[in-house]
């Protein structure tokens, strides 16, 4: 429909899995999973719910009569009530035993932590897939001096493929961090309108170890180890803001990437991927403007941003629950979830075409390696008899010469030889340009890109070896 506002996370950016994980049939069909969790396990604790309602319940788990649950949320206002009654409508022999015990934040927030959980997953296959197309780039051109920036200055050289790894640490780090998080995913359990079972208290005649007993099974049936041992009517908010904090820091990590990226295609020597019809600008044809990466800054400031969301609706609940966090986390965890999908999959497009211009790598490079070879070159003529202080007085004078041709006339970097041509030095051309081959300057960078894949990547990537050989698709 064109006469609405549509969410460009779902009309743009976001993955059909993703968007399908914060659908309402997902949201739904997890309500009827967790009833049926709540009978079984009551039945298997002594509550008269036959076999019989047990079938009954699953054999309508999937087929939602949407129609009849709308209708009836017109009439009642409350959508768990009107989807029992929906439920009930389907299972007239269940009806009775539906939603025993439980109040709104039994399906409600267990299918929170079962969403966000499903969508960790998703954003760890993404991510990992990231992690293995960045780690083949990095060893692809690990050898490969280029200039190294520090405060966007000329700098000692790294490589192409040592600047990758640090993309590749920060991903790294990250995955690390959602590793952590999915182990720590636990489901509300049953806990009741404050958090103290009261009403299962009344349900198995004061017997705690059957209350106990029945948050263990609703766990191990939904798949998860545990619930949390404490809460007030609702989990602890401060899970939707831990999980966002993760997502966070992907973003962070790919807001890096991009504004690299960004900066380095500026300067003709990385080049995101550019589609033979596509456009770089309406006025100004000839452009090849990082349009990917720029979206992966502006979508990943979008996340970072989102995360003070969570933070503020854990802070400011009242005692065992208010209803002010609902409206807020319906909008900012799953559009956080859209985001970082839609980061992953730009990133992972990104990294999967980076065109590489080694004649401008080198061109920059060359520009610069005079001035940073000056150690070397003022060693090579101590060796020739020359006095270092005096040398180094000298070639700090030249350095500054050659900079002034740079900066202030506009011309080549003549360092080389205005050195060649004093005889303080002692040194020909040839013998000073054998001191500048840019490999001598690049340190350890090739080892460490193979020595960090080794020992940290690989490790990751053989363990979640079935995930990878994603495609992906950049909708626009």
């Amino acid at each position: 429909m064109k006469d609405i506002y549509e969410s460009p996370l779902n009309s743009r950016y976001s993955s059909k899995e993703m968007k399908y994980i914060f659908s309402p049939d997902f949201k739904f069909k997890t309500w009827r999973k967790l009833w049926i969790a709540l009978a079984e396990s009551e039945k298997e604790l002594g509550l008269d719910i036959t076999d019989e309602q047990i079938a009954e319940l699953k054999a309508h788990a999937e087929d939602i009569n949407y129609e009849v649950a709308e209708a009836e949320e017109k009439r009642v206002r409350h959508d768990v009530m009107s989807h029992v009654h929906a439920y009930g409508v389907q299972c007239p022999k269940a009806k009775g035993i539906i939603h025993w015990g439980a109040t709104s934040c039994y399906v409600g927030d267990n299918t929170d932590v079962i969403i966000m959980t499903e969508a960790l997953k998703l954003v760890r296959k993404k991510l990992v897939n990231l992690i293995n197309e960045l780690s083949k780039f990095a060893m692809k051109y690990k050898d490969m001096p280029c200039l190294a920036f520090t405060h966007f200055q000329a700098a000692q050289p790294t490589t192409v493929g040592k600047r990758a790894s640090l993309w590749l640490n920060d991903l790294v780090l990250d995955f690390a961090q959602l590793e952590f998080q999915l182990s720590q995913m636990k489901l509300l359990g049953s806990k009741g309108t404050t958090g103290t079972q009261a009403s299962f208290v009344e349900i198995f005649d004061g017997d705690s170890e059957k209350i106990k007993a029945l948050d263990r099974k609703i766990a191990e049936k939904m798949g998860f180890e545990s619930c949390y041992m404490v809460s007030g009517q609702t989990y602890s908010r401060k899970l939707d803001y831990n999980v966002l904090s993760v997502l966070s820091e992907i973003a962070q990590s790919a807001y890096k990437f991009s504004g690299d990226m960004r900066l380095l295609q500026h300067k003709k020597e990385l080049e995101e991927p550019f589609e033979k019809t596509q456009i770089g600008s309406s006025a100004m044809a000839y452009k090849r403007n990082p349009m990917r990466s720029e979206r992966i800054s502006s979508l990943s400031r979008y996340v970072i941003c989102d995360t003070l969301n969570p933070a503020i609706t854990a802070a400011t609940q009242w005692f065992e629950r208010t209803l002010d966090d609902s409206a807020n986390k319906r909008i900012s965890v799953p559009e956080a979830f859209l985001a970082v999908d839609a980061v992953l999959e730009l990133y992972i497009n990104v990294v999967d075409g980076i065109v590489v211009y080694p004649k401008m790598i080198e061109r920059h490079l060359n520009e610069e390696l005079p001035f940073m070879a000056t150690e070397n070159i003022m060693m090579a003529a101590v060796k020739k008899g020359g006095d270092r202080q005096e040398l180094h007085e000298r070639i700090r004078v030249l350095s500054m010469e050659a900079g002034k041709v740079v900066k202030v006339d506009g011309g080549e970097n003549d360092l080389v030889d205005r050195i060649a041509a004093d005889s303080m030095f002692s040194l020909t051309k040839e013998e000073i340009l054998a001191e500048m081959k840019p490999e001598k300057f690049v340190g350890r960078a090739p080892e460490q890109v193979v020595e960090f894949i080794d020992a940290e990547v690989k490790p990751i990537l053989e363990k979640y070896k079935d995930e990878l050989g994603i495609s992906v698709e950049i909708n626009v």
